[in-house]
């Protein structure tokens, strides 16, 4: 998605395709589907639906439409997240409480605010910097729609019923992919972003880095090769873990990746969008936390890349993103084998880098400026977008970040090695 849109019908399309797309998402759901929070980190579905559109209320038409009527005066309370340069916020952890708004009431909400912000962008000539709040905002319901994914799941992924999200995913064909190793020269790189695409602030601050020699994996860990780490005793081997690492496997009794379970038999099965499937060794491995990530390289002898090498390997080696990528434009809606590297789509790759500012980093005052720099402490850099990324919304530079320990997410491996 560009961040300097040509004309404002560009950016009114944008606009309308990105809410579109959350409203596809939610569309296989029944009510009940959009109001539990099994656990902290899972936010209730149409919170995410409220979410989405109050900040379009709140940045974009409260500031600049003086005639603006506000769809109602505690939304704003119910839907802030962490902003709190934008007042008081309903905590996190009990938003799963309220059985109002009613769903139909929160799509009510989005309907009110779409009218207003379509309006806005027909009827008045928009300075750049609010087009660029605008072109934020459909990046923030991209994001959004990912955490859907990952919600959806969650709600859905642990009911004895194993009820399918999606009846329509199809199978894929095997294809045979060959693993090699992929070297990068010692030297010295740059990495971050530069030009004029849409970027998030923390991706700001192109600098010099120095590497070693190194090699990459051309293909990300599968779930066959993760089998293997389990039958060797993975998860019982001390060695193969960091300290607190080791106590989070003990304290949760984890014995495998989110959503596996092993049946009578000794196969596995796993919980997918599509339902409850017998697990495919030749895919990729997904929902892995750092954790296990680190462990199963050391197994391996190797080690995670630090984000500095992914970025510098997949600009050498996959600069562009290929027509069969597995985003969620594809509508796989899990991991599947391409005939690609993988640097970009089917699942999120953790590095070695903890989330911390880069070299020149400056974020916005206001509100916005607490969209990712509060967030640079405990958390590690993953890379490369998902299955349930949207095409449009990916770039060689962006950085996600999450805490070492979770795994809802659609989160993978990639190796590397020193030379």
């Amino acid at each position: 998605m560009e961040s300097t849109i040509s004309t404002q019908s560009n950016l009114l399309e944008t606009y309308k395709q990105v809410r579109s797309h959350t409203e596809y998402l939610c569309e296989p759901l029944e009510t009940e589907d959009f109001v539990v929070q099994p656990v902290m980190d899972v936010s209730p579905l149409k919170w995410h639906l409220g979410h989405t559109t109050w900040f379009f209320e709140t940045f974009v038409l409260k500031p600049n439409v003086t005639d603006y009527e506000e769809f109602h005066p505690k939304f704003p309370y119910l839907f802030n997240s962490y902003y709190i340069s934008a007042g008081d916020r309903w905590t996190r952890e009990n938003r799963g409480q309220l059985t109002r708004p009613t769903v139909k009431e929160v799509f009510s909400y989005r309907q009110h605010v779409d009218a207003a912000i379509k309006n806005y962008l027909q009827s008045n000539e928009l300075q750049e910097e609010v087009k660029e709040v605008v072109v934020l905002g459909c990046n923030h319901e991209q994001q959004h729609q990912e955490l859907l994914l990952y919600d959806i799941k969650r709600i859905l992924g642990d009911n004895p019923l194993h009820p399918h999200y999606r009846e329509d995913i199809q199978d894929v064909k095997k294809i045979d992919v060959k693993s090699e190793w992929l070297n990068v020269d010692e030297g010295i790189y740059e990495i971050g972003f530069e030009g004029d695409g849409f970027h998030f602030d923390n991706e700001r601050g192109r600098h010099k880095i120095f590497l070693h020699e190194y090699q990459m994996a051309s293909g990300l860990v599968t779930n066959g090769e993760f089998i293997e780490f389990i039958k060797d005793g993975g998860y019982r081997d001390h060695m193969l873990w960091l300290s607190e690492a080791w106590d989070w496997v003990n304290e949760n009794q984890i014995k495998a990746p989110r959503y596996w379970h092993q049946e009578d038999g000794g196969e596995w099965w796993s919980y997918t969008l599509g339902g409850y499937k017998k697990v495919n060794e030749d895919d990729p491995l997904c929902h892995i936390s750092y954790y296990e990530a680190d462990a199963f390289a050391r197994w391996k002898s190797c080690r995670l890349p630090t984000e500095q090498e992914w970025e510098v390997a997949c600009n050498i080696y996959s600069p562009n993103v290929l027509k069969e990528t597995n985003f969620v434009d594809s509508k796989q809606f899990r991991p599947i084998q391409t005939s690609d590297f993988d640097f970009f789509g089917n699942v999120w790759e953790w590095t070695s880098s903890p989330y911390t500012a880069y070299p020149y980093y400056n974020p916005p005052e206001g509100a916005l400026g607490e969209y990712n720099g509060k967030f640079m402490v405990n958390q590690m850099v993953l890379r490369g977008g998902s299955f349930g990324t949207s095409r449009n919304h990916i770039r060689s530079t962006y950085r996600n970040f999450f805490h070492p320990h979770l795994r809802w997410m659609f989160s993978g491996i990639r190796l590397a090695k020193h030379i």
